[in-house]
């Protein structure tokens, strides 16, 4: 488990807090294997009908913690592919309640959710580029899937955040609620669940899903470039400018 990710039972829903408010919620191994078996134990748990994910201090979640990412190998059972796995796979309804950054990992786990609640303060940010890095969590696959190729191919090559408003507009986000209120209205859809039939609910769940095989292909080629990509000299150069707060140098 990780003091970085407050789980909690609230009703039938399974409520996951990204709990590091001083580093914008960025995140580690260790939340991703607390996150991945919150997930996998509620996947066994039939009086659990969703997931809500939300974040704690003035952003939601700022991606991945870079030193992190660069002190542990991408191995084949690394804690954020069972995380990606979890996420690509639960038959349980997930929810998000955002706002603030929404960056990398942060964006692209939206595309897997059934209902997003945002603040006026939300910012989604597909910055994988930026850091000389690409795409993750099928959202090669599902962002254009979404939006449209030609508006996916925009956010995933410039990285530029995208706003609730316009992120409402374009499908990425369910409802922008005042600020403040997103996890309220988030709650508020998990409790709507309740009155439903289960069996019936996971069912349309998977008929919305129903190229899901499609996207574990897609998790899997991603992942083979990202490791490469993790090796390369262009992103220990994009972490150390990151870090050194300069312009990178290629």
């Amino acid at each position: 488990m990780s003091e970085h990710v407050s789980i909690q039972r609230t009703g039938t829903s399974l409520e996951l807090t990204l709990n590091r408010p001083d580093k914008k919620n960025a995140i580690t191994g260790d939340m991703y294997r607390a996150m991945a078996f919150a997930i996998l134990s509620a996947e066994a748990d039939r009086q659990v009908r969703s997931i809500v994910f939300s974040g704690n201090g003035n952003a939601f979640c700022s991606g991945n913690d870079l030193q992190d990412f660069l002190s542990a190998p991408l191995s084949d059972d690394a804690p954020v592919l069972t995380f990606l796995k979890a996420i690509s796979s639960t038959s349980k309804v997930m929810i998000a309640a955002v706002h603030g950054p929404c960056v990398g990992i942060g964006a692209t786990l939206l595309l897997h959710c059934d209902y997003v609640a945002a603040a006026p303060s939300a910012m989604l940010a597909f910055n994988f580029v930026k850091i000389a890095l690409v795409p993750e969590a099928a959202s090669s696959l599902l962002l254009a899937r979404t939006v449209g190729r030609l508006k996916a191919a925009e956010l995933l090559l410039t990285g530029e955040p995208v706003a609730a408003q316009e992120a409402r507009a374009l499908g990425l986000v369910s409802a922008v609620c005042a600020e403040g209120e997103q996890l309220t209205a988030a709650r508020a859809f998990a409790r709507k669940l309740d009155a439903l039939p289960p069996e019936a609910l996971v069912a349309t769940r998977k008929l919305l899903q129903a190229k899901s095989r499609t996207v574990s292909a897609r998790i899997d080629e991603e992942v083979e470039v990202f490791k490469h990509q993790l090796a390369s000299a262009e992103f220990k150069e994009a972490v150390a400018a990151f870090m050194q707060k300069r312009a990178p140098k290629y």
